[in-house]
């Protein structure tokens, strides 16, 4: 999952000068749009998924706007139009209305009046935040989200790495009552041991060697908020006792400090590992587990959710196109195609690796399958980087630890404490190595 760009405005117009006149207006002042020539067409690229609202004309070949209008009724009903028409008939506008219509334009009108009704519609969106889900498990996932949202359970949510963990910790945000206050995120994986502490709970100016100065931690910083804690199954034993008397008394005193600060703060954990595996494990608290655990949110899995790969690859396109400066190319059937048929192990992280190299072997209008190396991940197991002709020992040596690590991890059925025990190295320095092998689409099959 992943977040919306900016909303697109489609016009749907068969004049083809007037079209662009009117597409040339709203770039002026930084709205995207586009075009379609008939009804069909909008029908078609409606269905791309980034279009935020539809300005069509009545009158077309093959469907009309009328047609177009009923059949957005259908199936996008909260997707706004306006119809545009040369015949100024209080017939026509009542009945442009009563269809669904959301206002409607009398041609000719100036650029004022267009970016006036366009504004009116895609201003709101324009913020770009919202997940784009079209699959019905997308779809479900999002609606007990926003049920949860408004009330401040702790969720913990749950999915394969780069499903879009924290894009569903925003949108419970977003759509909760503390949507005005700060939402402060934290990779539990990411930061040593040693500062993590620190990190959450904040620090008084000595406590330790290089406190200069007193600082307040993540908890202090998502007051009236929301805190996300990434990668929570990551951190140590000692801290997740800190950490549940945390949540428990509500209040948080930094290290160093002898006063307690009263905590008005919303907590979403997230972790790519089955959390009640690793309690029965002894890697993770029990206790904690059920703190954490009082609303579970599951990420399906790219492959398990095939109804989105193409709105997230077009979103995806026309977000890197924006960022490279140029117009975002379609996607040809037999790319789309392709996409559908690879498994994605990656999940949506893989599949935005892929648009930008695509987008970068792409010279045209069109994506074509063969700008989309997916050889290189087949079975899904990614090939070697483009690197030097030999792999040298140093390398030869990293594929060996690999599979060593990955052996022992099959052994101990997941078990991440009597890896590293059986490997001889800290729980710490395996993390690191874990990370990397994730990164690589590796682990995923090995703990499968």
């Amino acid at each position: 999952m992943t977040t919306n760009p900016d909303p697109t405005v489609l016009i749907v117009e068969d004049d083809r000068d007037l079209a662009e006149a009117l597409c040339d207006i709203l770039h002026g002042a930084g709205i995207a749009a586009c075009i379609a020539g008939d009804g069909e067409a909008a029908w078609r690229r409606i269905g791309d998924g980034d279009i935020g609202l539809v300005l069509s004309d009545v009158q077309m070949p093959a469907l009309d706007g009328y047609g177009l209008l009923q059949r957005i009724r259908r199936r996008e009903p909260s997707l706004p139009v306006v119809m545009m028409t040369a015949h100024a008939t209080i017939e026509r506008a009542v009945r442009a209305m009563r269809e669904g219509a959301d206002e409607y334009l009398v041609k000719p009108f100036d650029a004022a009046r267009l970016l006036e009704v366009t504004r009116k519609f895609v201003r709101a969106e324009n913020t770009g935040d919202e997940p784009v889900a079209a699959d019905p498990a997308s779809l479900h996932l999002l609606e007990v989200a926003r049920r949860v949202a408004a009330s401040d359970a702790t969720v913990l949510v749950c999915g394969e790495s780069g499903t879009g963990k924290e894009v569903i910790a925003r949108y419970l945000h977003r759509h909760s009552p503390r949507a005005a206050g700060p939402f402060v995120a934290i990779n539990c994986a990411a930061i040593p041991e040693s500062m993590l502490e620190a990190t959450l709970f904040g620090h008084e100016k000595g406590a330790f060697t290089g406190a200069a100065h007193a600082r307040a931690g993540t908890f202090e910083r998502a007051q009236g908020g929301t805190l996300l804690l990434d990668e929570v199954s990551e951190m140590a034993l000692p801290l997740q006792a800190r950490l549940l008397r945390v949540l428990q008394e509500r209040e948080v005193e930094r290290i160093g400090g002898q006063r307690s600060v009263a905590l008005d703060v919303r907590v979403v954990a997230a972790t790519n590992r089955n959390l009640a595996e690793t309690v029965r494990n002894g890697d993770f608290r029990e206790d904690l587990f059920y703190r954490l655990n009082v609303f579970p949110l599951q990420l399906p899995a790219l492959r398990e959710r095939g109804g989105d790969i193409l709105p997230l690859a077009r979103h995806l396109v026309a977000a890197h196109a924006r960022r490279m400066r140029r117009p975002p190319p379609r996607l040809s059937d037999a790319a789309q195609a392709r996409l559908l048929a690879h498994a994605w192990p990656g999940n949506v992280r893989e599949l935005d690796n892929l648009v930008q190299r695509a987008l970068i072997l792409c010279d045209g209008d069109c994506i074509d399958a063969g700008d989309l190396p997916l050889e290189i991940l087949r079975d899904g197991i990614p090939a070697p980087a483009v690197t030097a002709p030999a792999q040298g020992l140093s390398g030869a040596l990293r594929d060996n630890e690999d599979n060593l690590i990955l052996d022992a991890l099959r052994e101990n059925r997941g078990s991440r404490r009597k890896t590293a025990a059986q490997l001889g190295v800290s729980e710490r320095t395996l993390r690191y190595k874990l990370a990397r092998l994730r990164d690589a689409g590796r682990l995923a099959t090995a703990i499968a």
